[in-house]
Formats: C-alpha cells, structure tokens, sequence
C-alpha cells in the first residue's frame, strides 16, 4: 500500500488538492488529520483530550455547552512568544490523532487499498514525514497565502495582525520543501494548474501500483507481514537519510 502524505500551509490550497484526490475521478481513500484532530477534542472523546486542555489552558476555552471554543484557545496558543502553550496544545492532541490514524491505516492495509492518502498541514512538524511512501508539499508563497487569508474570511473575519500570527505559528512552506518528494507549484502565475498537476501525479502512483515489480512488493509485504515491517523500516532509515542530506547541502548554500 503506498501511503501519501498531503501536506501544506494555511490557505496554500491543500484542501482544493485534497478535493481533487478524493472526488471523482481520482475518488483516492482520504484520511483527514484535521478532521480527527475535532474529534479527539469533542467532551466525550476516549483520549479526554478536551479534559487535558482545559486543566492547562482554563476552563476560559470551553463554550457555555461545554464544548471546544477554538477562538479562544487560538488567542491563547498562537502567537509570538506562545511557543510553551503551542507546544502542550500539540503534545495532547498528536499523540491522540497519530493513535487513531495508525489504526485506520492498518485497516486500509488489512482491505488491500493500494493508495491511500492522508492529509495533515503538520506533517513535518509532527514527524509524519519519516512514515509514508510519498510526501506531497503543496506551496505558494507567504504573500499569495496572506491574501488568501485575508480574501477567505473576509471583513468580518480575521484581521492582518491576526492572519499574520497564524502564519507565524507554522513551520514556513520554504522550509518544508526539504522533507516533500513532490511540490505542487500553486503560486500565482504558477505553470501548470493545480488540477493538472494531480492529475499527473496520480497516474503515476497508479501507474507505481498497478501490475508490475510495485503490485508484486506490495502483494508480498500484505501476505507476509514480517517482510513489510522490514521494507516500512528499510523506507523510514531511507527518507531520514535523504532529507539529512538535503538539509546538509541546504546549509552549504547559506554558508556560501
């Protein structure tokens, strides 16, 4: 099974990319990071993450019903000098998503699905880069993305101050470029447009997993479990030796 991680900035257009993968024609099976990150923080979930919340942060950061106010917990997470704060937001909710997600992986790997994609805006941040077959960084500029920002949530939304906090807390999309295998160019006055980019990509993983040398791997690791663990293994030692060599020649260009 080759598992592609999505990843990408706020307004860089991952979710357009995400539609794209998961509507027809492509129809790929999606998991949503974001959409596992709600659930772990509803009241009643079993990780109590909510619960966790509340006892760092206060009581300040629930709604009269007594569910997640995002808004405040945002003002009280983002922002410069909040790093502390950030950081115990992130230990309490990606140990419960990356719980969940290992078993929704293994049952795709259990029904045979042959691509499945997960999309998550902190997959470096969260070290999900060293564990997937492909990582797909979707860029734009932090220009294009503050003017998106600001153009999505309109007036009565964010403000610049606020836009550009929430830029501030996230791993810059240039420095992400190192860990991605592929880089989908969604800039202004980019070549190629977006959906012509996924269509390419996506036949070349069908291509990778259809019969062939890719399918006979693949078919051996899901009979022969013990043979999979060595190849996920063999793949994590890969992709953390080919992005620390790439950070190394990353840094002789800026010493230069």
């Amino acid at each position: 099974m080759l598992v592609v991680t999505l990843t990408g900035g706020i307004a860089s257009g991952k979710s357009t990319t995400s539609r794209l993968l998961s509507a027809p024609p492509h129809s790929l099976p999606l998991v949503d990071l974001d959409q596992l990150a709600r659930q772990v923080v509803e009241p009643n979930d079993a990780s109590r993450s909510l619960d966790k919340l509340v006892a760092h942060f206060g009581p300040s950061i629930l709604t009269p019903a007594g569910t997640l106010d995002r808004a405040a917990l945002g003002r009280l997470a983002f922002g410069t000098g909040k790093e502390a704060d950030r950081a115990v937001l992130n230990r309490i909710t990606h140990g419960a998503v990356r719980r969940r997600l290992l078993w929704l992986v293994l049952g795709h790997w259990i029904r045979g699905t042959r691509i499945l994609v997960v999309d998550t805006p902190l997959a470096v941040e969260a070290g999900l880069w060293r564990f997937c077959g492909e990582m797909v960084l979707v860029y734009c500029s932090k220009e294009a993305q503050l003017e998106r920002m600001l153009k999505r949530d309109g007036p009565n939304g964010l403000t610049e101050d606020d836009a550009k906090n929430r830029l501030a807390s996230q791993l810059p999309l240039d420095s992400k470029r190192v860990f991605a295998d592929v880089v989908l160019d969604n800039d202004v006055g980019s070549g190629a447009s977006l959906e012509q980019q996924v269509d390419a990509l996506v036949a070349r993983w069908k291509r990778q997993t259809s019969m062939g040398l890719g399918w006979l791997v693949s078919t051996v690791n899901w009979l022969l479990p013990p043979f999979g663990l060595v190849a996920a293994a063999w793949a994590i030692w890969g992709r953390t030796r080919r992005v620390q060599r790439q950070k190394g020649k990353e840094e002789q260009k800026k010493s230069k």
